[in-house]
């Protein structure tokens, strides 16, 4: 998991990095400075777009030119102030209780063993352990499986579209979405719509709307090829071991609905966690001789897979 977990991080960094230089090309070639001024009045006095180095910084800053972002900043100080404290808290407490879960676990465990003459509880935490795992690491398996399809979805297109409404950076654009697939509720939109209008922009600002029609395709095989398709099949089917394949879409699906933004995460966890004390503890805890919990003629939800 750590050696993924860092060229994720830095492809994410090298995302960013382009992000802000595209962006910044971007606003300068089409002039959106002058038009947002026009339209936004916080940003009165706002003429061009400051060199994003710490002196080009500090010049812009000497000369006035960030005045209307340091007055929007100060007019909202509270309600700025109050996400990221909410932000840092909730990054301290994950911290937190991550460090200690990881030094003193296995402490924590010996000590719920204490109580377990019958092995019940040790039973149950191995089969969590075990199902949590797999349902854990396929989530990362989606994230790669669709980075794949998404890369080949984006390149896909610019072999066939005029280069006006290609897909900038297809390979770095197919990669972040597959990373986006683990946002709850909005998922993979988060990438490719911002970059279908990214690529329709240009078209529209240069009167080509004939072209549009390219866009339009681009966002049909986004939704259908990318997002739902890989959503509802390669989710449960690369999750789990022995949950269900349609407990875990009905939870990976009525989770962010239900919990909001950690159902993605917390719903799959409760599922796995129920059926486990379902299949182990509880026929043990109700009597069950038979050290597997059930009679030797009762099906399990896995064997209708």
């Amino acid at each position: 998991m750590a050696s993924l977990a860092i060229p994720l991080l830095l492809l994410v960094s090298y995302a960013a990095v382009l992000l802000i230089v595209e962006a910044r090309q971007f606003v300068t070639q089409y002039a959106l400075v002058d038009v947002a001024v026009a339209h936004v009045s916080w940003l009165d006095g706002a003429d061009s777009v400051p060199d994003l180095t710490v002196e080009g910084l500090y010049s812009a800053y000497q000369s006035g030119q960030l005045s209307p972002f340091v007055d929007f900043l100060s007019e909202n100080a509270m309600v700025l102030t109050s996400v990221a404290s909410q932000f840092f808290l909730n990054l301290f407490i994950t911290t937190i209780v991550t460090y200690y879960l990881l030094v003193d676990g296995r402490r924590i465990r010996e000590w719920l063993l204490r109580f377990d003459d019958e092995a019940i509880i040790r039973e149950y935490l191995e089969a969590v352990d075990e199902e949590l795992e797999a349902v854990l690491f396929g989530n990362l398996l989606n994230v790669l499986a669709i980075s794949l399809i998404a890369i080949a979805a984006f390149t896909g297109y610019n072999v066939v579209a005029p280069a006006a409404v290609e897909v900038p950076y297809p390979t770095l654009a197919g990669a972040l979405t597959g990373i986006a697939s683990l946002i709850p509720v909005v998922g993979m939109k988060v990438i490719y719509l911002p970059l279908t209008g990214i690529t329709a922009l240009p078209v529209v600002l240069d009167g080509q709307s004939s072209l549009l029609a390219y866009v339009l395709g681009f966002l049909v095989v986004a939704v259908v090829v990318v997002d739902t398709i890989p959503d509802l099949l390669l989710r449960p089917l690369l999750s789990g071991e022995n949950t269900h394949i349609g407990l875990l879409m009905l939870a990976y699906t009525l989770g962010p609905v239900v919990l909001g933004f950690y159902g993605l995460f917390f719903a799959p966890i409760l599922l796995v966690v129920g059926l486990a004390f379902a299949n182990t503890a509880l026929p043990r805890l109700l009597g069950a001789s038979d050290p597997d919990g059930l009679s030797p003629d009762q099906m399990r939800l896995r064997d209708f897979r």
